[in-house]
């Protein structure tokens, strides 16, 4: 049996293994590179989403995965603590870029907002990938692209299912 400390030291773990694949860019830059070119869309602004959807999927599959886990708040304590320290990071940079301020943080909060309130809106929907590739694809700027839309479903499809792997090979109780 595990002491609490060696526990806590599993989670502190996985908040860095599921952070860093939070921000990573490489399945991003596949994505982007497998987008057609006929996708009626700014290709900057799918970028940028998808680096948000990304984030936003892996809080949320922490949450949903370890539903019943006594470790889920104390995990997602530390992802979105470490997201919020990466946020301001960026947002300060960023900001010095473009020349006004940006927060980063609280557009990834709409973002969840958005995506959690779009599938409450679709009980019906057998999966959330049917919802979110819609609502990624109009935040994009164009709903009626399906390109888009596929897009934003691959991105939530694929971030679920690594992070359910990764905590199932963890088993955090």
């Amino acid at each position: 049996m595990k002491t609490s400390e060696e526990k806590q030291s599993e989670i502190e773990k996985a908040r860095d293994v599921l952070f860093r694949f939070a921000i990573d860019r490489e399945d991003i830059k596949w994505l982007m590179e497998h987008l057609p070119k006929e996708a009626a869309v700014k290709r900057n602004t799918v970028e940028y989403e998808l680096q948000l959807l990304k984030i936003i999927s892996v809080g949320w599959s922490i949450s949903y995965y370890l539903a019943n886990s006594s470790h889920k708040s104390r995990l997602l304590e530390l992802f979105w603590t470490a997201v919020y320290e990466f946020s301001q990071q960026l947002s300060e940079t960023t900001g010095i870029m473009i020349g006004h301020d940006l927060d980063y943080f609280q557009l990834l909060r709409d973002r969840l907002d958005m995506y959690v309130e779009a599938i409450a809106q679709r009980p019906d929907a057998p999966e959330p990938a049917i919802v979110i590739g819609p609502e990624f694809a109009r935040t994009c700027g164009n709903v009626d692209d399906i390109f888009t839309f596929m897009t934003g479903s691959k991105m939530f499809i694929a971030t679920i299912g690594r992070v359910k792997e990764y905590l199932e090979t963890i088993h955090l109780e």
